[in-house]
């Protein structure tokens, strides 16, 4: 979900890639219907094994696998923690809660990233 937000409400400032410690390998169906209901397409997303190679070219990686970023990502310093609820096997408004959080999290990422962006004045 949150690949699916970034590219919609974030492009400017976010180039999303979403990948996992242990992919289904699909798309569940749930997250496409969420996805939809809300205003966002899931055309082009995909379920993929977090690979070595992606870790080292992120500039930032959101860690929401639940466990912290010290076990999964030893001695990366671009990571932030994201608590967030795996909504697989759970009933529709799960999905869209977790839905809910992921797109104020990823909003209020992309609002920090646009307010870091060369040029621009502090508020104040």
């Amino acid at each position: 979900m949150a690949e699916a937000i970034a590219r919609y409400d974030a492009a400017d400032v976010i180039e999303p890639f979403s990948a996992g410690l242990y992919p289904l390998g699909y798309i569940a169906e749930l997250t496409k219907q969420t996805l939809m209901k809300n205003g966002y397409s899931a055309n082009g997303l995909t379920s993929d094994v977090l690979k070595k190679e992606a870790v080292e070219a992120a500039d930032l990686i959101i860690n929401m696998t639940g466990r912290a970023s010290e076990e999964v990502f030893r001695g990366r310093e671009n990571v932030e923690d994201w608590l967030v609820q795996d909504p697989f096997g759970a009933d529709p408004e799960t999905y869209q809660r977790v839905f809910e959080g992921i797109q104020r999290r990823v909003n209020q990422l992309a609002f920090s990233l646009r307010d870091r962006r060369p040029g621009q004045k502090a508020p104040g």
